[in-house]
């Protein structure tokens, strides 16, 4: 590996300019890389690693996460921006089609990547990012309350009944109003789905799922709990998670970021392998994967320097760990995912082995608003017809990327 990152730093050396070729000699190649809080820490710290190793020098700049693919459209093509940025896989479309990012050649090595985190950064057919880190939402419950995982939505409703019944709880499953992202999970388990996916793989935005039959019925299972008094109307996710976290709801859809408060709060909580099936013997339910990667700007002045970086380093094991004990997110690398003895991250990747990424496509913008609202008046008016509401979503949904053609 060295030896392949030594030959290149001679290539990017032979191609200065002779008038600079002083100043090269006399200062070390170097790569700027923009990256937020948490990851630019780690970056620093593997930096001087990197340039003993490699005698490449890292330049981190620290920005905030959002601004990081905002300037990025402002910088890169003014000559003024980094070689390498870290950030999440749904700034894809944007990035590639505004033709912001270099395409990564992983070769075999893909392999060795989570499958659905390579998907995640593929788009059209090319690769555009190296994954380290991926993060889902899972199934999580009182196991003071719950001795097995239910396996069924309709274990779930019937689980709820029997805490409610015996006064164990306030409340067996819950969620919170709307949010469609904690939605989605339901939806695919009763085979619903948001954008179908075509036969290379990717999303196709002209088959939209809102109103599929499947997806109409996960919305009909959630608003008959709320007409049935099994999930309280009005809920946000601070008022939800309070609930569980104090042990008055037995089972509730969150993920990684909450799982220090319930170890704070002295909860007593397992994380089920899989999300409940729509039906017995049914597939589970698949939440959507986000995933993060350190990517190469189209506008870099070292490209195969930057590239080198991430198909030579990014992708070593012990960089992958690092990345994770940082920012407690699963890593990307299978063999460093292996390792993990946190049982509650291991579990969420269990989870999420079935999931998909969530679509990085422009479309999906179209998506979130109107299928949203749609969740959230099943829950508040019971008298409206999920049926209706998806339809009219989806409708909306496709009336708005017809437009944007």
């Amino acid at each position: 590996m060295k030896k392949r990152l030594t030959l290149l730093l001679v290539a990017v050396m032979v191609m200065v300019p002779f008038a600079s070729t002083i100043q090269a000699q006399e200062e070390a190649p170097a790569l700027t890389i923009w990256a937020d809080e948490t990851r630019a820490v780690v970056i620093e710290d593997l930096g001087a690693a990197f340039e003993e190793e490699y005698g490449v020098t890292l330049n981190v700049q620290q920005l905030a996460f959002g601004d990081i693919r905002d300037q990025l459209r402002i910088a890169g093509p003014a000559g003024e921006g980094p070689d390498v940025i870290v950030g999440a896989h749904d700034w894809l479309g944007e990035l590639v089609l505004n033709g912001l990012l270099s395409p990564i050649d992983l070769g075999d090595a893909a392999a060795d990547f989570s499958e659905v985190a390579i998907n995640a950064f593929t788009y059209d057919g090319d690769l555009y990012g190296v994954p380290y880190a991926t993060e889902n939402i899972a199934f999580f419950y009182n196991t003071d309350l719950v001795e097995t995982p239910p396996a069924t939505w309709a274990e779930v409703r019937s689980l709820s009944e029997e805490i409610m019944d015996s006064g164990a709880a306030d409340y067996g499953y819950i969620r919170q109003e709307g949010d469609p992202y904690h939605f989605f999970p339901i939806q695919t388990a009763f085979g619903g789905y948001v954008f179908g996916i075509d036969a290379e793989g990717s999303y196709d935005p002209s088959d939209v799922g809102i109103d599929a039959p499947g997806s109409i019925a996960a919305l009909q299972w959630v608003q008959d709990m709320v007409k049935d008094g099994l999930i309280p109307t009005g809920l946000d996710g601070v008022a939800a998670e309070t609930l569980f976290m104090d042990g008055n709801a037995a089972m509730y859809i969150t993920g990684p970021w909450n799982i220090q408060n319930f170890l704070d709060a002295g909860l007593n909580f397992a994380i089920a392998p899989a999300i409940p099936a729509g039906e017995e013997g049914g597939e589970p339910g698949k939440p959507f994967i986000g995933a993060q990667a350190f990517m190469v700007s189209a506008f870099s002045e070292n490209p195969l320097l930057a590239q080198a970086f991430l198909t030579e380093f990014v992708a070593r094991e012990d960089v992958q760990l690092s990345l994770y004990e940082e920012g407690n997110r699963a890593p990307a690398l299978l063999s460093a995912l292996e390792q993990l003895e946190d049982p509650y991250l291991a579990a969420l990747a269990e989870a999420g082995a079935v999931g998909l990424p969530m679509p990085a496509i422009p479309e999906m913008s179209a998506v979130w608003t109107s299928w949203g609202d749609a969740v959230t008046l099943a829950m508040q008016d019971t008298s409206q017809s999920p049926a209706e509401l998806f339809t009219t979503a989806a409708d909306t949904i496709r009336s708005t990327i017809a437009g944007e053609e």
